[in-house]
């Protein structure tokens, strides 16, 4: 499925393909929670990284997480979030270790995506106390990352897009 998105002011546009369209994975750690979760969360998805086409690069800039572990230790993450320098809209995240994947926040998308019949609740160790998740019927919880990839959750539903 191909699929356009945009920052807010329209400075970055791009598209890429995916086969794994649906916004279902609702993510609570800090990371994306302060830089794309106004809910208390972010959904990213998944394309294909050989696929994206950007307009507006002179407007992108990368942002490398610090992750500070329980023991102290510190560490920059190897995930590149991408975001508009002029309006400051989180657009994708591109991680080196996997080099075929993209990662767009669902909420930089324009096409119209497929709603989940479910979602999937992933890092809830960390989200604060004023965020309530809906949780619904069919929904799974996870303190941390599920086993199940993007890629299996979509294949094991029939959700797979060619």
């Amino acid at each position: 499925m191909k699929l356009e998105g945009s920052c807010r002011c329209n400075a970055v546009t791009f598209s890429l393909d995916s086969h794994t369209p649906y916004p279902y994975q609702l993510c609570y750690c800090s990371i994306c929670r302060k830089t794309a979760g106004g809910g208390g969360f972010a959904i990213n998805i998944m394309g294909n990284a050989k696929s994206l086409r950007v307009r507006g690069k002179k407007a992108l800039r990368v942002y490398r997480a610090k992750i500070m572990e329980e023991n102290g230790h510190c560490e920059t993450s190897s995930g590149q979030r991408h975001f508009c320098s002029k309006c400051a809209s989180a657009l994708w995240l591109f991680d080196k270790n996997w080099p075929d994947l993209v990662h767009p926040f669902a909420s930089a998308i324009d096409s119209q995506l497929p709603v989940p019949l479910a979602k999937v609740h992933l890092m809830l160790r960390y989200k604060p106390r004023w965020v309530k998740p809906q949780i619904g019927r069919k929904d799974q919880r996870f303190d941390e990352y599920p086993e199940q990839s993007i890629e299996d959750w979509h294949k094991s539903r029939g959700l797979w897009i060619d």
